[in-house]
């Protein structure tokens, strides 16, 4: 099981193999009608560019990734660990509409219902439990994935869907990388005080006094494990928002003046 890249109707995404009966997939910048600064495929209903542009832009990424542009749950992100069930009824009635639901990730066991969660440098991750069928939607920032988002979601869906954590599979998409995230103590700190000795791999001091790099991926991959999900299970991108501009947007480079990508599942 691996994440690679596609190519439909001329919009790049990246999504995971073997995930037959959810559609699914990672935006990129690139497919889109936005104008500058947002150019392309802008996602973001909430970043000012035109609800119209956003719109088109759904209706390309979604009908690329196989999932229905007119059935999407947003959710509006908080940067916790808080993961909400949605249904049919907290569908939006316009896909340029900003998200509704207060939480950073998403989970429903209804076919049809499409989830979206947005980065612009932050880790999306897609679970999906192909016995149950069952499918979860997260946004893992720094604090985030400091307090496990990524086992949350796999919590919500064993609690309210009923699925075993071994049927779970997760696909971790691209994000900022550990050679373009540079930080102070904050975060290495906030990662030990919830993973302890097991951050350290993920943590590496920089030769700048209070200076670190971390593993963001790396560190929602390993919650994952925590959490009980087969290590082949859990497909995890390389691609790194912060090195390859021209493909991504990137917060910490770019700052505001940009579009969003998204994540999307739907079962079909």
């Amino acid at each position: 099981m691996e994440i690679v890249m596609q190519q439909r109707q001329g919009v790049p995404f990246y999504a995971c193999s073997g995930w037959e009966g959810a559609a699914h997939g990672f935006s990129t910048r690139l497919g889109g009608v936005s104008p500058t600064p947002w150019d392309s495929l802008n996602l973001g209903a909430s970043r000012g560019d035109s609800p119209a542009h956003v719109r088109e832009n759904f209706s390309r990424f979604c009908a690329a990734v196989g999932a229905d542009a007119g059935a999407l749950v947003k959710n509006h992100q908080v940067h916790s660990n808080l993961v909400r069930p949605v249904t049919r009824e907290d569908i939006l009635p316009d896909s340029a509409q900003a998200g509704e639901v207060q939480a950073d990730g998403l989970m429903t066991g209804q076919p049809g219902v499409c989830l979206a969660v947005f980065s612009g440098d932050c880790i999306p991750v897609l679970l999906y439990d192909p016995v149950k069928r069952v499918i979860a939607a997260l946004h893992a920032g720094w604090r985030g994935t400091a307090s496990g988002i990524g086992a949350a979601g796999v919590e919500a869906m064993i609690r309210d869907g009923g699925c075993r954590r071994e049927d779970i599979l997760a696909a971790i998409g691209p994000g900022i990388g550990p050679c373009c995230f540079e930080t102070h103590a904050d975060v290495p700190d906030s990662l030990r005080s919830t993973l302890g000795s097991e951050a350290e791999p993920f943590i590496r001091p920089l030769a700048a006094p209070g200076k670190f790099s971390v593993d963001l991926k790396g560190a929602n991959a390993r919650w994952l494990e925590r959490a009980g999900l087969r290590p082949e299970h859990i497909a995890l991108c390389r691609a790194c928002t912060g090195c390859d501009r021209a493909r991504f947007w990137s917060h910490r480079f770019q700052g505001s003046a940009r579009g969003s990508m998204a994540a999307v599942i739907q079962l079909l």
